[in-house]
């Protein structure tokens, strides 16, 4: 197994698409301390700050959140509020948009 301690790693910083763009101008921060050698598994934390973006997953994610507030809304309408301790997993497929209401920190695993 090849773990890279958080603190060693460099955060990426970036946005949402500007296609994809909503409302606000959210801001990410990430710091990928995991990627496996075939680049399909990734683990890491990530900020960021209020605004409002559409998803669309092709991956599946589970998300931990440490802190702050974000609502993800279906494309049909569902939707969840999430804070921190809450734990959640998009599926490929998901559809719909992610607002961070208050700037959100979550821990992450993704598997493409």
């Amino acid at each position: 197994m090849n773990l890279v301690p958080l603190p060693d790693v460099q955060p990426e910083e970036g946005g949402p698409a500007p296609d994809r763009l909503l409302s606000g101008d959210p801001r990410f921060t990430t710091w990928n301390a995991y990627e496996s050698a075939d680049g399909k598994r990734f683990a890491g934390t990530w900020r960021c700050t209020p605004g409002a973006w559409r998803i669309v997953y092709d991956e599946w994610e589970y998300c931990e959140v440490l802190e702050g507030v974000g609502v993800i809304t279906h494309s049909d309408g569902r939707r969840w509020t999430l804070k921190a301790g809450d734990r959640f997993v998009l599926e490929p497929g998901f559809t719909g948009s992610w607002e961070v209401v208050k700037t959100m920190v979550k821990r992450y695993v993704v598997v493409l």
